[in-house]
Parts: structure tokens; sequence; C-alpha cells
């Protein structure tokens, strides 16, 4: 029975950041924290690293306090798995995001499915605008079903 509630815990909160992510692109990024993300939407010189990196650091640390926190008191509690689906997330984020959308890294060049087609084109409509208002698609896994459809008649043709 504990092995299922750690799976469910893990699920929940790799689930759950998807909706946190959001929120914070949305009113933290591109809010009071848009000193910090706005070199990601103004590429002047070719860097590796932006400013926006460091919200790597912000969305890591409780996944990195929960691990070892979990790890300490025990692994058989749900500490550990929590911390273990908001890293999972994390990671899956840096995978869509920086290897896949912006290929800082050339591992995922020539991954394409419908999904990855709906994913960059819902970035790059999230990119066309450049300043902190107006902008959409603030989620990074789950797109909107427009882009799907979109994507799925671009296959199709």
């Amino acid at each position: 029975m504990t092995i299922l509630i750690n799976f469910i815990v893990f699920l929940s909160l790799f689930i759950l950041m998807e909706g946190v992510a959001w929120f914070a692109h949305r009113f933290i990024m591109h809010g009071f924290l848009w000193n910090l993300h706005a070199d990601h939407h103004y590429k002047g010189e070719d860097q590796f690293f932006e400013k926006n990196d460091y919200f790597f650091l912000i969305f890591a640390t409780p996944g990195i306090l929960l691990l070892g926190f979990g790890t300490y008191i025990g692994l058989h509690l749900p500490y550990f798995w929590a911390g273990l689906g908001i890293t999972a997330y994390g990671f899956s984020y840096f995978l869509i995001h920086d290897v896949f959308i912006h290929q800082r890294f050339k591992w995922l060049r020539n991954a394409d499915s419908i999904y990855f087609r709906a994913i960059r084109k819902a970035h790059k409509v999230h990119h066309k605008h450049l300043g902190k208002e107006d902008g959409e698609c603030f989620g990074m896994l789950w797109v909107p079903m427009k882009y799907f459809k979109e994507a799925q008649k671009a296959a199709s043709k």
C-alpha cells in the first residue's frame, strides 16, 4: 500500500507542477520577475546562459529539499516521492524547453511527432510577444488543443 501511495504522490506532484509552472510563468516571470525572464524573449548576444536560467535554481529548490528531507527521515514516507515528482517534472521541462525547443543541446534535433510539433508551435506563439504583456501559451508539457489540431493537419498533408 505504501508503494501505491508514494506513486500517487509522485504522479500528483509531477502533474501539479505543470499548473505551478504555468502560474509562475504567467504571473511571476511575466510579472514582477520579468527582469530575470526578459533576456529569454530578447535574444541579443548569443550566450549559453541567460538570467532566465536562475529560475532553474528557484524551481529546483523545493524538489531538492524534499528529496533530502525524505531521504533523511525515510523513503517510505511521501516527502521523498513528492520531491522526486517535482524533480522529474523539472527534468522533463529541461528536455522539452532547453533541449528540444531551444536546441541548447543537440540531442533531440530529429524528434518529430504531433505532440512535439504542437509544443513547438505553442512555444513559438508564446515567443512572438517580446514584452511581458499580451503573452499566451504559458504552459510547457500541456498545450492548447488547437496546436495539436494544427500539427495533425500539417502531418496529414
